[in-house]
C-alpha cells in the first residue's frame, strides 16, 4: 500500500540535524521514549552521514499527549510527514523497540520512499510474554505507580551484567531516576504494542533491511527478534549483547553495526 498523494500535516515535535547533507534518515523511537532519550547518545555519529529527522510521538519529548488511543499508521504518517517537511524524498528509516514496528509500517505504506530499515530490539509480534508485560506497564503508568513501575520495567530493560554491576545505593537511584523520567504518554505508547503483529507486511518488504538483535533482552527475547530478521526477505542479522537499552549499554558498537550497513550503499539519496 501507497499512500503517494495524501495530504498529512506534521503536528509531533520533530528533532532534525542536517550539517552532513547527507541522504536521509528517519528516527523512529520506542515506546516510552524519545527522540533524544532513544537515539541522543548516536545523535551525532548518525548526522555525520546523514541528514537525520525523528519525530516524539505523542505524550513524549515536545508533542502533547493524545486525547485518544494511539495508531501505529498514524505515527509512520507523522513520521513521514515530518520528513516531508525537512524535504527529504526518500530516506532510510531507523526504528528501535517499537519504533521499529513504525519503520515497518512505513516501508509498507511508502514503499517507494524507503530506501533501507534498520530494526533494533523490535518484535514481529507481540508474544504472550510481552502482552503481559506491556500490559502491566500500561496499567501501572495510567494509575501513576511510576516508581512501582520503575521497579518492574528496570530488570526487563538492563541486561543482567549491567543490573547486577549496580550496587544497592546505585540500584535505588537508578529506579527513582527512571520513574522520574516515564513521559506522560510511555502508557499509551505500551498498550500500543499489545497486540501488535506485523508479520503480514514482513514478506512484502522489498528494501535492504538489517535487524539488530539484543541479545541480553529481557523485555524483547532475542528468538523473537531473530524470527523478525527471518520473515524479511533477504534481511542481514546481527547481534549485540546487551539489554533492551542499546544505547545506554553499547552505544559504540551499535552506531557502527547501524553506519556500516548504511555505508554499505544500503541508503541512498
Amino acid at each position: 500500500m501507497s499512500t503517494t498523494g495524501a495530504t498529512i500535516t506534521a503536528t509531533y515535535a520533530r528533532t532534525v540535524r542536517k550539517e552532513s547533507g547527507g541522504p536521509g534518515l528517519l528516527l523512529a523511537h520506542g515506546g516510552g521514549g524519545s527522540v533524544e532519550s532513544n537515539f541522543g547518545t548516536i545523535l551525532d555519529g548518525l548526522a555525520a552521514t546523514h541528514t537525520v529527522v525523528g519525530a516524539d510521538y505523542p505524550g513524549t519529548g515536545g508533542t502533547p499527549r493524545s486525547d485518544r488511543p494511539l495508531v501505529l499508521d498514524e505515527l509512520a504518517d507523522e513520521l513521514v510527514a515530518a520528513a516531508d517537511a525537512e524535504g527529504l524524498d526518500t530516506f532510510a528509516v531507523l526504528g528501535y523497540s517499537l519504533g521499529g514496528n513504525v519503520a515497518v509500517r512505513i516501508a509498507a505504506r511508502y514503499p517507494e520512499r524507503v530506501t533501507a530499515l534498520v530494526l533494533t530490539g523490535t518484535f514481529p509480534y507481540a508474544d504472550n510474554r510481552l502482552n503481559l508485560a506491556v500490559g502491566l506497564w500500561s496499567e501501572l503508568a495510567a494509575r501513576g505507580e511510576n516508581e512501582l513501575l520503575s521497579r518492574f520495567l528496570l530488570p526487563l530493560a538492563l541486561s543482567a551484567a549491567q543490573l547486577d554491576a549496580l550496587t544497592p545505593e546505585q540500584l535505588e537511584a537508578a529506579v527513582h531516576a527512571n520513574a522520574a523520567s516515564f513521559p506522560p504518554g510511555g502508557g499509551d505508547h505500551a498498550a500500543l504494542v499489545g497486540g501488535a503483529d506485523l508479520r503480514p507486511d514482513l514478506g512484502r518488504i522489498g528494501v535492504p533491511a538489517l535487524v539488530i538483535a539484543t541479545t541480553e533482552d529481557r523485555l524483547v527475547p532475542a528468538a523473537l527478534q531473530r524470527e523478525l530478521a527471518e520473515s524479511i526477505p533477504g534481511a542481514r542479522y546481527a547481534e549485540l549483547p546487551t539489554g533492551h537499552l542499546p544505547f545506554a549499554e553499547r552505544p559504540a558498537e551499535w552506531l557502527a553495526l547501524i553506519s556500516g550497513f548504511l555505508a554499505a550503499g544500503a541508503a541512498t539519496r
